[in-house]
């Protein structure tokens, strides 16, 4: 297969109609193998009060049906819930699929509850232990890492309001400073702050029961119902968040130790990689003095979290929690190599200043979830070309 024409196709055509929402007779129609289909939108229902007034009600989908199947289950399969998350998770749904696919809630439905208690209690006392505690019972190395946390909070996600918040900025700056004190062999790194957001912000909005997808989002990210957001839901948040946080640095974690060797790894294969499949592009780069770890480190550090606004982020995530283990090392560089691909037509006239610059400052602010999914299906043909991936080889066929 010729790699190359293969993204130029895929860059050139516009994201085709949905070919995998439900037939007439209830059944999933066969999904297009390369560009995965979002959820079918469903007409909207309308519930009869009486016989004069009819109240719209949010319309259920396809796709909907089917997580709540698989959540409600009493023990949810990982496998199925992995292949129907790949393709977007419900922005409602999204709380307790995420946190089933990160393993801080079991599968088996009986259990979360009181494991969610367990785990809540044991943060907050980690909280009394490493974090309540006078200034000079710490250690000169402890002191300086609440000094960075507090001097990087302010910093985080500075464009949305939410992480503006006070009582926001508090939770970041706990949950940072804990997972710090009790991961020593990396401790705190400047970039980890960023990769909290996202699961703050779904965290947040699971308090609030009826943010649905679109415009309910960004109600919580301009933290406009923040004052619906009680103090023992913000522990809540916070508590869930350092876990999920744990479960996902657990994988990447020497990407954040003594000379970050994971970071470089993933910049050196994906310039391995752009040399495969955009030869041109690569050999344009060198020409004009751009290194790639001059501005992709920062793509692997923050993974695309200062590339993209949230909801993108959000969508990216969806499928990185269904690849498992490898989603955000292996499967990330796929998806950094299709985003510097989508860009070559553009970057292949700059000469390094202007490379530079837009380097810096990638144009996604229009980007949606539309954006997102042709970049997933690019990354998806790279990585079945060259690495394969398990989670999503079957995700195409329901």
């Amino acid at each position: 297969m010729n790699v190359a024409a293969t993204l130029m196709q895929l860059r050139a055509v516009a994201f085709p109609p949905l070919p995998g929402g439900e037939t007439d007779d209830g059944a999933a129609a066969v999904a297009d193998p390369v560009v995965f289909p979002r959820s079918a939108t469903a007409t909207a229902a309308v519930d009869v009060v009486d016989d004069d007034v009819a109240v719209a009600v949010a319309p259920r989908t396809y796709r909907e049906r089917r997580f709540d199947a698989i959540l409600s289950s009493p023990v949810a399969s990982l496998r199925e819930l992995r292949k129907l998350a790949w393709n977007g998770v419900p922005q409602h749904m999204r709380p307790t699929t995420w946190k089933i696919l990160l393993g801080y809630l079991p599968a088996n439905a009986s259990r979360r509850e009181g494991a969610m208690r367990r785990r809540r209690e044991e943060y907050r006392d980690a909280v009394r232990r490493h974090y309540d505690v006078p200034d000079d019972s710490r250690t000169y190395a402890e002191q300086e890492t609440l000094r960075q946390v507090l001097v990087d909070v302010p910093r985080t996600a500075p464009d949305v309001p939410l992480f503006r918040d006070p009582r926001v900025r508090r939770c970041l700056g706990r949950l940072l400073y804990v997972w710090a004190t009790r991961h020593p062999a990396s401790g705190y790194v400047q970039g980890i702050n960023d990769l909290a957001t996202p699961l703050l912000a779904v965290f947040v909005g699971e308090c609030l029961g009826d943010v649905v997808d679109g415009d309910g989002m960004a109600d919580v990210l301009d933290g406009s119902r923040m004052v619906d957001v009680t103090d023992r839901m913000m522990e809540d948040v916070e508590a869930d968040a350092y876990w999920c946080l744990t479960s996902l640095l657990s994988g990447i974690q020497d990407h954040y130790t003594s000379d970050q060797p994971g970071m470089q790894r993933m910049v050196m294969r994906l310039e391995e990689l752009v040399n495969r499949i955009d030869a041109e592009l690569a050999s344009h780069l060198r020409d004009t003095g751009i290194e790639f770890m001059q501005f992709a480190f920062k793509w692997m550090n923050c993974l695309l979290l200062r590339e993209f606004r949230l909801p993108c982020v959000m969508r990216l995530w969806d499928a990185y929690f269904s690849e498992g283990d490898g989603g955000f090392e292996d499967f990330h560089v796929y998806v950094c190599a299709s985003f510097l691909v989508h860009f070559s037509p553009t970057l292949r006239q700059m000469g390094f200043d202007e490379l530079f610059q837009f380097m810096q400052n990638m144009p996604t602010d229009d980007w949606g979830d539309r954006e997102v999914e042709i970049l997933l299906s690019s990354a998806f043909v790279l990585s079945t070309l060259f690495g394969g991936s398990e989670a999503h080889l079957n995700v195409v066929r329901h």
